[in-house]
């Protein structure tokens, strides 16, 4: 157990003298170039899928390297597509991050990726929930989205996931939405809902 108490504020980018928030965001843009989020299964036999999703789309680069200052310091970042790693893939917990690098970055995609033999299609969504009841006397029934629970079939559960993707608030209007399915064995990407950009007049 740790018993020293530091402060990091030092890091903090609002705790610096000066901080002018709209301006850390236009630096924020400029270091980044983000363009694509992908959501895929913290599976490590499907750690490649960033990495095979940045080929499939021109001009992505994954998964690049720091940019340093004359100081040494990591200034920015050349890579252009950034993975969020969850359970199952499902989208259900990347929609607060892609809000928060829409607001740091920009994006113009978002790619959800379910793959072949996904330890969320080994369940059903109330054998889930019944088991942990059991075997930690808790309800979890109304913590989570059910239809992101458990995956049965995988054309269902991306266009559940690129539905709730497209429905989110939090989603602009701009952002393409995409659908992938995986095969971890041959390493095949197959596209299956695509969902793309809407003007204010759609």
């Amino acid at each position: 157990m740790c018993t020293t108490k530091a402060t990091f504020n030092e890091f903090v980018f609002s705790a610096m003298p000066g901080f002018d928030e709209a301006s850390f965001r236009k630096l924020f843009a400029q270091a980044i170039n983000l363009k694509t989020i992908v959501i895929h299964c913290f599976d490590p036999r499907a750690a490649e899928i960033p990495e095979v999703v940045a080929r499939h789309f021109p001009g992505e680069i994954y998964p690049g390297e720091n940019v340093i200052d004359e100081a040494g310091n990591r200034v920015g970042h050349t890579r252009t597509l950034f993975p969020i790693s969850v359970a199952g893939g499902r989208a259900v917990a990347g929609l607060q991050s892609i809000s928060t690098m829409e607001h740091l970055f920009g994006l113009e995609n978002v790619v959800v990726v379910h793959h072949s033999f996904c330890g969320a299609t080994s369940f059903t969504t109330d054998g889930m929930l019944g088991a942990f009841k059991h075997e930690h006397g808790v309800d979890i029934s109304s913590e989570y989205d059910r239809g992101s629970i458990s995956i049965s079939d995988f054309n269902s559960s991306l266009e559940y996931d690129v539905a709730l993707v497209r429905a989110s608030p939090g989603v602009p209007r701009h952002v393409n939405v995409y659908g992938f399915f995986y095969n971890i064995d041959t390493g095949e990407l197959t596209e299956v809902v695509r969902d793309l950009a809407r003007t204010e007049a759609a």
